[in-house]
């Protein structure tokens, strides 16, 4: 179990991260989610030692990381995959780390199986890919079969087998009862491999709860509808706590009324309606409510992928 109380880490003035207290529970994957400059590096940094908190605590199976006598059977981690002797294969990389920890060099050979890296272990970690740097992190980091891992952006540059590999491991070591803690960009992964986010946000947590519930509790029940007499519709549907957005000229987004109501006002109306979709919310979609105004850097987009593009490269 990860236990952050009131953790707090100043720069130059400034609180890259603002007396956050969460726990992470052992037993679940815990995703950690966050705009770029949220604080999450920093945050994972404080959670291994690498940082010392400017005031909190945090600590990992009760004690600080830097107290645990053997922090490899401990805390496994993934910060950064680059962090490797480059002129050093992977095999003997993994073995110098097992040396200085008591671990035997069976186990070297095991995580290397285990992370697929039996073609390249006796080639330089230099020349890897990112993908199999990725994949050597990964290795070192399960290398003292820890109590808990901590891997940040672990499906970086891996392939989709890898992507999925990923998944299918870490949601093992939770049903193993481990301590499962990462973070990751792409929210479609996060959506299908986490049990619990905890979101971050200028230094602040924002959210802390079960994916399904973030999900359901950031946006309401949305239904879209096609009818070619859009504007009449939208006009008899507006009203107290119902918005409607018109996309196309046969197409409307209904938020807070849900599919039957909407029906039985078109039905009363006849106004012939073509489609009637109720539309689910992602983890995408709670995400973007939840950091939208979190986020340091906005880009200015005008009428899609077109505007998002000139935007970009005006000025340029």
């Amino acid at each position: 179990m990860i236990e952050a109380k009131g953790l707090t880490k100043v720069y130059g003035g400034k609180a890259a991260v603002g007396g956050v207290s969460f726990t992470v529970q052992a037993g679940q994957v815990t995703g950690f989610l966050g705009p770029n400059g949220a604080g999450k590096s920093t945050t994972m940094r404080m959670v291994m030692g690498l940082d010392r908190p400017t005031s909190g605590t945090v600590t990992v199976n009760g004690l600080p990381y830097a107290e645990h006598k053997a922090p490899l059977h401990e805390v496994g981690a993934l910060l950064d995959a680059k962090a490797v002797h480059t002129s050093r294969s992977a095999y003997n990389h993994l073995l110098a780390m097992a040396a200085t920890h008591g671990i035997p060099k069976s186990r070297v050979n095991e995580v290397i199986e285990m992370t697929g890296l039996e073609a390249v272990a006796k080639k330089k970690a230099g020349g890897f890919s990112l993908g199999m740097g990725q994949r050597l992190g990964i290795a070192a980091a399960l290398l003292g079969d820890p109590q808990t891992l901590i891997l940040d952006e672990p499906v970086n540059g891996l392939d989709p087998e890898g992507v999925l590999w990923v998944r299918n491991l870490v949601r093992y070591l939770a049903n193993q009862g481990k301590t499962v803690f990462l973070s990751s960009h792409l929210m479609s992964e996060m959506a299908q491999t986490a049990d619990h986010l905890i979101v971050i946000g200028r230094g602040r947590i924002i959210a802390d709860a079960p994916v399904q519930q973030i999900i359901a509790g950031t946006r309401q029940a949305r239904t879209l509808v096609r009818t070619s007499s859009a504007s009449q519709l939208a006009a008899l549907l507006a009203g107290d706590g119902v918005k409607v957005d018109q996309s196309e000229t046969e197409t409307l987004e209904v938020t807070g009324m849900d599919s039957r109501q909407i029906a039985q006002v078109a039905l009363e109306n006849r106004v012939l309606v073509y489609e009637l979709t109720p539309q689910h919310s992602s983890l995408e979609d709670a995400y973007f409510d939840l950091t939208k105004d979190e986020v340091e850097y906005h880009s200015h987009l005008a009428d899609g992928p077109a505007g998002e593009y000139a935007s970009a490269t005006a000025g340029k």
